[in-house]
């Protein structure tokens, strides 16, 4: 059982007030994705600069060329990796949250971070795969399977089951019952809302309606009967 909270009816108001609550966590988030994407591009960059420069110096430059840009490619994905895996704390932190009822700080979110930092990549690796053949068959199973997400990661943070039967458990919570599938329409309008909010504010917006939307949407899947 998570905590009462977690059953209400979901709202913007508690949602702000929640992420308020949650600031200096999600400001750490924030900047910890930033800082290593910037990082990973900047060592591919710098890879891909050195080639450019060999392969204007004469006999065998193309080769070398083309050897700094597979290193700048294989440079940039862990940081690429270690960016998604802090990044998924946007949907883990208002799991734990309504979870227990208490604010999660900066050091209990990476705790469980770096608790199970293997589990969590695994079930990022079975996610992003499954997503992605589902938007290269057709865009409509990439977005059902995206808006599985929340739930996936509250179950693969928040219990023990194997990450198969995570991703099994969550397709089949969302869209195995009507209120699965009114949970899943609320979430596709939030982040259409989201999407809105980032167009027009130029991206800005985007520091507050993501987390935002991820407590407003992770409060939705308890009310809805999705978690429990």
């Amino acid at each position: 059982m998570a905590a009462p909270i977690a059953y209400e009816p979901p709202t913007i108001s508690k949602a702000w007030a929640a992420f308020l609550a949650h600031i200096p966590t999600i400001l750490l988030i924030w900047v910890a994705t930033i800082v290593l994407s910037v990082i990973g591009v900047v060592a591919s960059l710098a890879l891909t600069a050195l080639g450019v420069g060999l392969s204007s110096s004469g006999a065998g430059s193309d080769a070398a060329s083309g050897i700094a840009a597979v290193l700048g490619n294989l440079v940039q994905l862990p940081f690429t990796v270690l960016s998604n895996l802090v990044g998924v704390l946007f949907v883990a932190v208002p799991a734990m949250y309504y979870a227990s009822g208490e604010i999660i700080g900066t050091e209990p979110a990476l705790r469980v971070l770096m608790h199970r930092p293997v589990r969590y990549l695994l079930a990022g690796v079975l996610f992003t795969v499954v997503a992605a053949i589902g938007f290269v068959l057709c865009i409509l199973p990439g977005i059902a399977v995206t808006l599985v997400m929340p739930v996936y990661v509250n179950k693969v943070f928040l219990t023990d089951s194997p990450i198969l039967d995570a991703f099994s458990s969550s397709f089949q919570a969302v869209y195995g019952s009507a209120k699965g599938r009114t949970f899943a329409g609320i979430e596709l309008i939030a982040w259409l809302l989201v999407l809105v909010v980032t167009i027009f504010t130029c991206g800005l917006g985007s520091l507050v309606a993501v987390p935002v939307a991820t407590f407003y949407i992770q409060n939705a899947a308890y009310h809805q009967g999705v978690l429990s």
